[in-house]
């Protein structure tokens, strides 16, 4: 399984972004998809996920401002980024897994993408 995102970048704090991963290599539907970043001099926490049924968790700290959504026809998950601020800035790191009831773990993941960089400027 491979997973490709995309989408990050400079932006002003109060602005919206999405990134984007596409899966490629096994069925789409077989994982359920999370979202993970890393700040600056941080460890990488857990951002959101998105299970087979679309059902969505999000942690404290995005949700309300932050929505995962999938496409399952072009393999691919999405997150929105709305009303961002300068905490948001970190790399971003989307991730395939199977076990929801585990999902904020970094190690219900089977599968992790390169990583994509949001910086927020105040």
């Amino acid at each position: 399984v491979q997973l490709q995102a995309s989408g990050g970048g400079l932006v002003q704090a109060g602005v919206s972004l999405r990134l984007s991963c596409v899966v490629s290599g096994r069925t789409f539907s077989r994982y359920f998809m999370g979202w993970f970043r890393q700040a600056p001099g941080k460890e990488r926490e857990f951002v959101g996920g998105i299970s087979w049924s679309g059902e969505t968790y999000y942690s404290d700290s995005v949700k309300g401002r932050f929505t995962i959504s999938r496409d399952i026809v072009k393999s691919t998950v999405y997150l929105q980024m709305n009303s961002l601020k300068p905490e948001d800035t970190a790399v971003y790191y989307c991730a395939a897994g199977s076990r929801w009831s585990e999902r904020a773990r970094e190690g219900s993941y089977d599968y992790w993408g390169q990583g994509t960089l949001v910086t927020v400027s105040s």
